[in-house]
This record gives structure tokens, C-alpha cells and sequence, in this order.
């Protein structure tokens, strides 16, 4: 067995970078990487404020399964973020594309 790079077999499987296919697959799992670092920061100011999932689950209006697929970095949405942030005390800007810089809390 031949062994090949990562590049070589979504090169195979996908097409050659630059490709619909591709770039749309390579745009999925950098979006998916940004979500679970914004997850990951979620987890750990909640953890600096010696929260549960279920208390700020309860601070938010969610279940501890909904703070736990976001701490995954699943299911975020503008709105659970806003709130979340604002239960957690973080002040923050987000720039949308096309729209420009948001106050989320």
C-alpha cells in the first residue's frame, strides 16, 4: 500500500483545489473548525465562572444538552450567542459579512 498525502486523496475524492467541489468541502470544515473554537471559549468562561452547563442552561432558557452541542460547537446561532454572552457577561463584536460590525452584548 502506497501511502499519499491528505491533498492526493481529497485531490482523488474531491477535485484539485479551486474546484465547486473542493472549495466548497475546504469552506464546510473551516467553518466547522470555527465553531468548535467558539465553543471551546464558550465552555471555558463558563467554567471561569464555576457554572454547569445546567445553570447556564437555566440562565439562557435552553437545556444542558442545548449549552453542550454549542460547547461542541453545534447548533450555534446569533441569538443563543447573544444571550449566552450576555449570561456570561462578555462583551462582544461581530462583523458579518456584507453587514459590517454587530454589538452582541
Amino acid at each position: 500500500m502506497k501511502a499519499i498525502t491528505l491533498d492526493e486523496h481529497l485531490d482523488s475524492r474531491l477535485g484539485i483545489k479551486g474546484t465547486e467541489r473542493r472549495d466548497e468541502f475546504e469552506k464546510k470544515v473551516e467553518e466547522e473548525i470555527h465553531a468548535y473554537h467558539l465553543g471551546e471559549a464558550i465552555r471555558q468562561a463558563r467554567k471561569e465562572r464555576s457554572l454547569t452547563q445546567e445553570q447556564l442552561g437555566n440562565m439562557i432558557g435552553v437545556q444542558k444538552a442545548q449549552i453542550s452541542r454549542i460547547e461542541k460547537g453545534r447548533n450555534i446561532t446569533i441569538n443563543s450567542l447573544a444571550r449566552i454572552l450576555k449570561a456570561l457577561d462578555i462583551s462582544a463584536n461581530l462583523e458579518l459579512c456584507g453587514i459590517g460590525k454587530v454589538a452582541l452584548w
